[in-house]
């Protein structure tokens, strides 16, 4: 096992193309990193320039105590899965599992040790005589890791490996991921664009945009404490709802106005978040998560409440999803738009993308108890827990008091003055 440390990386394509901007990352020995982002924000690209797969524009490459910038894949002493399995066809399951340990020469007697190791971790031992057409697709992936497994490298690199099973067998596959590496602990850099698989995954997670690292952390803060509007957004699923809002003063307090709802921001949340304080009686970014809603005739708390009209309803036995308009502008933050381009699955149409489904109007989802009578077209009263409500710059789109953020929010504050 070994550290994985990428020291201000660059790789840039000719015609000047920048893939990966400045990145860096240290994975620690053992853990189970995850790169997650929309298609094109340069994480396939890192894991590859790890795996020696691309050349590295710029910076500093070390796995374990060596600088690898210059070193082939082969001495890199790491082992690769991808998304299209890439088995030999012609070979049985226990041929593709000793395939690179023969090239390695490796003792016939390990090799056999190895191979039946690495079938019974991956429910494998009765398929070892098959050739991959005859295997169900989640199958083969798991051949595709056992192959990775039975090399004994420091580091495994996946880049999407699940992408091609269906949903159920994502699951499955995501808890065997999961044993795996509690078994292995071997250090893991895991690519995605599924921001729950990455969730469900990782030990932390590396939110990537552009090329640039956005936030990296554990996804439980990632949830909770996202750095900007992009992480907020791009984090969760359904995603964060997004207004602009003006904060105002309110006693000893404040409260928040947007289209025509109110809603009283707690006072240990101006104690918890003095930053917030500096924007009173300015316009800021209110972000909600859909989960912070509940209908409020079955909710047990008396926070905030939105009267609003359910447009549309979708059940989903754990929960209801309510999606409803706001009457106030979609956001037009560069990264509101970024994130609804990637949801419309074009990124090159990201203004198309940013449309509403209401005409002018912004569209809201809350998530509630399965309880609720709430049908579409009828009017519901939400109650909103307001002590977990987010708060950004409406020109920066940074988060308002997050500890990334102290520098650049004091700048953003002096250009404002000025």
């Amino acid at each position: 096992m070994a550290q994985i440390v990428l020291d201000n990386v660059d790789k840039v394509y000719p015609g000047n193309v920048t893939a990966v901007d400045q990145l860096s990352l240290e994975i620690k020995d053992g853990e189970f990193m995850v790169l997650v982002g929309p298609s094109g924000c340069g994480k396939s690209t890192a894991l590859r320039m790890i795996a020696g797969l691309e050349e590295i524009s710029g910076g500093t490459l070390s796995i374990g105590d060596r600088v690898v910038n210059d070193l082939p894949p082969k001495n890199r002493d790491i082992a690769m899965v991808f998304q299209n399995y890439a088995l030999y066809p012609h070979m049985t399951v226990e041929q593709n599992l000793a395939f690179g340990l023969k090239l390695r020469k490796t003792p016939k007697s390990e090799i056999n040790q190895r191979v039946q190791e690495a079938a019974r971790m991956l429910g494998l031992e009765g398929y070892l005589k098959r050739k991959p057409a005859a295997l169900s697709g989640g199958q083969r992936q798991r051949v595709a890791m056992g192959r990775a497994i039975v090399r004994e490298p420091q580091a495994f690199l996946m880049d999407e490996p699940l992408s091609n099973l269906d949903a159920k067998l994502r699951v499955q596959m995501r808890a065997s991921l999961n044993q795996l590496h509690s078994e292995l602990g071997v250090t893991t850099v895991y690519v995605t664009h599924d921001q729950i698989e990455a969730m469900t995954l990782g030990d932390r997670v590396a939110v990537l945009r552009d090329g640039r690292l956005q936030q990296v952390d554990t996804p439980k803060n990632l949830f909770n404490r996202p750095v900007n509007l992009f992480v907020a957004g791009f984090i969760g699923s359904p995603a964060m709802n997004f207004v602009e809002a003006r904060l105002e003063r309110e006693g000893d307090g404040a409260r928040l106005e947007f289209a025509d709802h109110r809603l009283q921001l707690p006072m240990e949340t101006l104690r918890e978040r003095p930053e917030l304080r500096e924007y009173l009686g300015r316009q800021l970014v209110l972000g909600v998560r859909p989960s912070d809603f509940d209908d409020a005739e079955l909710s047990n708390h008396d926070l905030g409440y939105m009267d609003v009209t359910a447009d549309v309803t979708e059940e989903l036995g754990t929960e209801i999803n309510v999606i409803f308009s706001v009457n106030a502008p979609p956001l037009q933050h560069e990264d509101a738009v970024a994130l609804a381009a990637d949801a419309a699955g074009d990124g090159d149409d990201a203004e198309a993308a940013a449309l509403p489904l209401q005409g002018d109007k912004s569209v809201f989802t809350a998530r509630v108890n399965p309880r609720s009578s709430v049908r579409p077209g009828e009017p519901v009263r939400l109650s909103v827990d307001t002590r977990h409500l987010h708060f950004f710059d409406l020109t920066s789109g940074l988060a308002i008091g997050h500890p990334q953020n102290v520098g650049a929010a004091a700048t953003a504050q002096a250009a404002h003055a000025s």
